[in-house]
């Protein structure tokens, strides 16, 4: 059957980049999207959109029925999943199939038998795929898995039989707190997953984690296009994926392969699906399979350079695969970065706002759902874009990746850009020698910002650059604003740090300095002042607009900078560096109303008001509890006094930096 309309059940990236791919095979996309994605990217890209229902994807993106309804009423001969939401839901499956359109996606007696991991475990067993020793089948009586956590002896890997992508493990390594670590694994698999049954498995501790691209044509015609290694996680989730799986060998992962592609024929696997393992020296067992397109399938069309969604359109229509195992080929190696809207200071919780700067690199692939001005919202994965490289050999492409993620810019939100910069250039992944909880044991170094080699350079020309680009912006005219700028003195004599403009700037790690940019001598030379009064001299020329050259003395730095959104932007050969530029006026007593007002760190619902009016606090005390992306956060007090002015109440939203309580000083 030839599809002419394809309703593309997700949003963000993933519904962006399907919709590219139909579009181009002669195929109308259309995309579905909540009240709160209204005005998101893949509705602007995909041209036309159905709403199906309110923010919270619950009200939404899983609601089977609206998304059905909304596929009838566009004319759609079949509906694309993506990944997440209702990807790997059989019910949708055969909901799709009742209202006589194509789901595509593995048949749902596949997905059933992959949904659930005890399942998915029998038929690895039943297809001579090596699997991780442990209980056979699923429990729920906290006794009977104590018991038998015990005789396995530690450590112990607990698995919700419904989990999937990382979510629902949890390792038990410490026999006092077995019984509450049962507790705590079989209550997240109950309200995250809806089954409380369990899984006991042999924990693999230093295990590297690859998977198995398959796809069949559901009649038991089925090829893998090679493995990717997605060993780089944090809390069992993904965060740096390339193919192939380097320094394995190949004998190794050919028989991985033959694995995957055996038990996707004993089920005459239809569709694309990955097969996942964890590799322990020479052996390697059965994970489970994730029987839809995966996040990282770029890297797998890097060096296959096939389109998989392409493929999937293909196996949809009931052409069948087009090919055969002899005719994949391994060109090169591909790396994928996946950057997100989170604060890793706040153990990687989700940021949400407004994306006031998004700038990202180019001469690589980048698949985003998001563009400069959006918002991330508390309701959906947080992910930004997936940069992806793809080079001759590894060590090229991690150092290209390395270089694009120096490139960055993002204002508005917190993000992950640093800890991935650190990833790609630290030495140990670079010889590959991690394995799964490797980002786990270093959060520390590796979420701890590298210092500038010129940080005084390239704030003495953020300084400059703001000085010349606001006299032509009425708004921030130094000539004719006196609230913008202060401290503009010509000729008064005295001492030179006072003759100039103050400019106070805030670099992307909150720390704040105020300049002086002296007036401009012949040759457009500027002095700039820094605040223990060290100076530096610097010609600074626009040679094309946006591109400027920077000369001090005989050195000349050729940068792109722009000035907007209250923000001023530089790419320079140590990365793009963004500051936020005020008059010092703006931050005077700043510190002092900051440590009194309790601020949201994250737009959410406020889950609990632990402190009442008129009640002392101490430094640190919880102040109120939020939640956001499904996350509980604490919000505490900065400093010690009395609660004052609570503005919130239990299950109001609140966004980013809204002011919930004061704390103001006890008279004492």
């Amino acid at each position: 059957m030839k599809i002419k309309t394809l309703l593309i059940a997700n949003r963000g990236e993933i519904a962006c980049r399907i919709a590219r791919t139909a579009r181009a095979k002669g195929i109308t996309p259309v995309g579905i999207h909540s009240q709160a994605d209204a005005n998101a990217l893949h509705v602007r890209e995909i041209g036309k959109s159905v709403c199906i229902g309110a923010g919270p994807a619950s009200e939404s993106y899983l609601k089977i029925d609206a998304v059905i309804v909304a596929a009838q009423s566009v004319g759609a001969d079949a509906i694309h999943p993506g990944y997440g939401f209702l990807a790997e839901n059989p019910d949708f499956a055969r909901a799709v199939e009742a209202a006589g359109m194509i789901f595509m996606g593995p048949t749902p007696a596949t997905l059933e038998r992959f949904g659930d991991k005890a399942s998915a475990k029998e038929a690895a067993v039943a297809a001579s795929v090596p699997v991780i020793s442990g209980a056979e089948g699923a429990r729920s009586d906290p006794r009977q898995i104590a018991d038998e956590v015990r005789q396995m002896g530690l450590p112990v890997l607990l698995k919700a039989v419904g989990g999937g992508g990382g979510r629902g493990q949890r390792l038990v390594t410490d026999e006092t707190t077995l019984v509450e670590d049962i507790e705590g694994a079989l209550r997240e698999a109950k309200s995250t997953f809806g089954s409380e049954g369990l899984l006991l498995e042999r924990f693999l501790p230093d295990a590297r984690h690859v998977e198995v691209q398959i796809a069949g044509d559901g009649k038991g015609h089925v090829v893998h296009l090679f493995e990717r290694d997605c060993t780089l996680q944090r809390r069992h989730q993904k965060v740096i994926e390339e193919a192939p799986a380097w320094g394995l060998p190949r004998t190794l992962l050919e028989d991985i392969a033959r694995d995957a592609v055996r038990l996707g024929e004993t089920l005459d696997y239809r569709g694309l699906g990955t097969v996942e393992f964890l590799v322990a020296g020479d052996e390697y067992f059965f994970l489970e399979v994730n029987p839809r397109i995966q996040v990282e399938h770029p890297v797998t069309e890097a060096i296959t350079g096939l389109d998989l969604v392409a493929l999937h359109l293909r196996i949809a229509e009931g052409a069948g695969l087009g090919l055969v195992q002899d005719d994949l080929k391994i060109n090169g190696h591909a790396v994928e970065a996946r950057l997100y809207a989170e604060d890793p200071a706040m153990q990687f919780a989700p940021s949400t706002g407004t994306l006031t700067t998004l700038s990202l690199p180019s001469g690589l692939r980048i698949d985003s759902g998001v563009e400069e001005g959006d918002a991330v919202t508390p309701y959906y994965d947080p992910m930004i874009a997936k940069l992806i490289v793809h080079a001759p050999d590894r060590e090229t492409a991690l150092a290209r990746l390395a270089t694009a993620l120096d490139h960055v810019a993002v204002e508005g939100v917190e993000t992950n850009r640093a800890f991935l910069t650190a990833l790609a250039r630290n030495p140990e992944f670079e010889r590959m020698q991690v394995h799964t909880r490797w980002i786990d044991g270093r959060l520390a170094e590796l979420t701890q910002a590298s210092p500038l080699v010129r940080p005084d350079l390239w704030k003495a020309a953020a300084a400059i650059l703001f000085v010349t680009q606001s006299r032509s912006d009425i708004n921030a005219n130094p000539w004719t604003n006196r609230d913008a700028f202060t401290g503009w003195r010509l000729g008064l004599g005295g001492d030179a740090t006072e003759a100039g403009q103050r400019v106070t700037l805030t670099d992307s790690n909150e720390v704040s300095e105020e300049l002086r940019v002296g007036p401009v001598k012949p040759g457009a030379r500027y002095t700039v002042y820094s605040e223990n009064g060290e100076a530096l001299t610097l010609s600074a020329r626009e040679i094309t607009p946006g591109r400027w050259r920077l000369s001090e003395g005989d050195t000349v730095h050729l940068i792109e900078a722009r000035l907007h959104a209250g923000v001023i932007e530089l790419d320079t050969p140590e990365g793009r560096l963004v500051f936020r530029p005020a008059a010092p006026l703006a931050f005077a007593g700043g510190d002092a109303v900051a440590d009194r007002a309790v601020t949201s760190p994250l737009t959410g619902m406020i889950v609990e008001i632990k402190v009442s009016d008129g009640q002392t606090v101490a430094e640190g005390d919880v102040v109120a509890v939020m939640e956001s992306m499904k996350l509980e956060i604490s919000i505490r007090a900065a400093a010690a006094g009395i609660a004052s002015n609570i503005s919130v109440s239990n299950g109001d939203m609140v966004d980013r930096g809204q002011v919930i309580a004061e704390i103001l000083p006890s008279e004492e």
